[in-house]
């Protein structure tokens, strides 16, 4: 899994952070068949039992409830098995995702939930073109950094770095500004921006005695970051540290063998949306790679 954000939006609910999409003048709805048609050789996977829409959160049943109650069932039990199998077969979360859109692609929890999919499982063309789809139904740009890692698992680095100093990045909360920092750190990495990709990391939150996973991550990409730059001793206690911060295992780390050189941070292992971070200002830094800093709403 490539180093970067956390969970955007949690799949096994279906929820999201953005607002619901409102409904549209001149709704259609009565005249719609109740079951999308699929072209010729499409399958749905098979949705196992006790998996329904009746556990996903109150806002998305609300959202669904708008497709009528069939057809908002059998979107919504997508919906739940996409989430059910994210972190156990990303390619079958992938595939109900997929059905869920055949059915209801106007909806935005149901982009953003074949986005988040699509990302798990490393189809990140796909990631991309459902999570644009779904920041245009919603408005919101709180998946924008899965999509900068998106455009770095296509090898884009330079597009990541955009998505990094975009004006949507600075709507983002805190955590999710944390989670773009990391990808950009990546970023710079990949570019071999070495020292650039330490400095993007340098930011209070690092110092701070609050245990998080949001904070586990940083950590963990930030020893990561010394390490390329060889800067092995730091490198070692910053990792030590990141695993202290984790606990519990929410983070998602991996602890490597010295040999290993894969990429570690899982981007969407738990959703972080309640993490407790310290008030701080975040330092970025800008595309000379020289450090700025100020405060965390008028940053990245």
């Amino acid at each position: 899994m490539r180093t970067g954000p956390a969970r955007s939006g949690p799949p096994s609910s279906g929820a999201r952070g953005a607002s619901s999409y409102p409904p549209r003048d001149g709704d259609d709805r009565e005249r719609r068949p109740r079951f999308a048609r699929k072209s010729a050789g499409e399958r749905d996977p098979e949705i196992p039992e006790g998996i329904t829409a009746a556990s996903l959160e109150r806002e998305v049943r609300a959202e669904l409830a708008g497709l009528g109650r069939e057809l908002a069932a059998e979107t919504g039990a997508h919906l739940a098995a996409a989430g059910f199998f994210i972190d156990t077969d990303p390619e079958r979360a992938w595939a109900h995702a997929v059905a869920a859109r055949r059915r209801a692609a106007r909806l935005g929890v149901v982009r953003e939930t074949a986005g988040l999919a699509a990302y798990r499982a490393g189809q990140y063309a796909d990631a991309l073109a459902e999570l644009r789809t779904a920041r245009r139904i919603t408005g919101s740009s709180i998946h924008l950094p899965v999509m900068a890692d998106s455009e770095r698992g296509l090898g884009r680095p330079e597009r990541a770095l955009e998505l990094a100093h975009s004006p949507e990045a600075r709507t983002l909360d805190r955590n999710a500004k944390i989670e773009l920092l990391i990808v950009e750190s990546g970023a710079r990495a990949d570019l071999g921006e070495h020292d650039a990709a330490v400095v993007v990391l340098q930011v209070p939150e690092l110092e701070s005695r609050t245990n998080s996973a949001t904070l586990a991550r940083l950590r963990f990409a930030y020893s990561e970051a010394l390490n390329r730059a060889e800067r092995e001793k730091e490198a070692t206690l910053w990792r030590e540290r990141a695993m202290d911060s984790d606990l519990d295992g929410t983070a998602g780390l991996y602890a490597p063998a010295p040999d290993d050189d894969g990429e570690i941070v899982d981007l969407m292992d738990e959703d972080d949306e309640d993490d407790d971070l310290e008030d701080g200002d975040v330092a970025i830094v800008d595309e000379d790679g020289g450090a700025a800093t100020g405060d965390a709403a008028d940053q990245v």
